[in-house]
């Protein structure tokens, strides 16, 4: 794994932390140990505050969110989202997560979302359990 660049999408994250010993906690754990290098963006670290006071499984107040998104923040390639819309994805709501794919050179995007998985064919985009199976057992 050392040397990809991932886009972790926002139920990745989500799923990593809830579940760390799931898939997306694997992968969590890979990048936050070293193992691989992770591009954010703004939009997706703003999402993740938004979802996180909402989950049961994750007993976090808001200060310890906010700590953990700063954290990110230090650990990831923060990269603005860039590129054009790509007119065949289903949820406009996902073009940040497309574009920062493209401004970010990453190898691939790994997300649970169906809307982008529809676009593997034409981008790097992968499934945790695809990803993991490739790259990290």
């Amino acid at each position: 794994m050392p040397g990809l660049r991932v886009v972790l999408d926002t139920n990745v994250l989500v799923s990593g932390l809830a579940y760390p010993g799931s898939i997306p906690g694997r992968i969590v754990t890979a990048w936050r140990q070293g193992g691989l290098d992770v591009v954010l963006s703004r939009y997706i670290l703003d999402e993740l505050s938004r979802v996180l006071p909402r989950l049961s499984r994750v007993s976090l107040g808001v200060d310890e969110i906010r700590d953990l998104v700063d954290s990110f923040m230090f650990l990831a390639d923060i990269v603005e989202p860039a590129g054009a819309q790509d007119d065949q994805l289903r949820d406009r709501a996902d073009q940040p997560v497309l574009r920062t794919l493209l401004a970010g050179n990453a190898n691939y995007l790994i997300t649970g979302d169906k809307d982008l998985l529809v676009l593997a064919r034409r981008y790097p985009i992968v499934t945790p359990a695809e990803f993991w199976m490739r790259h990290g057992g």
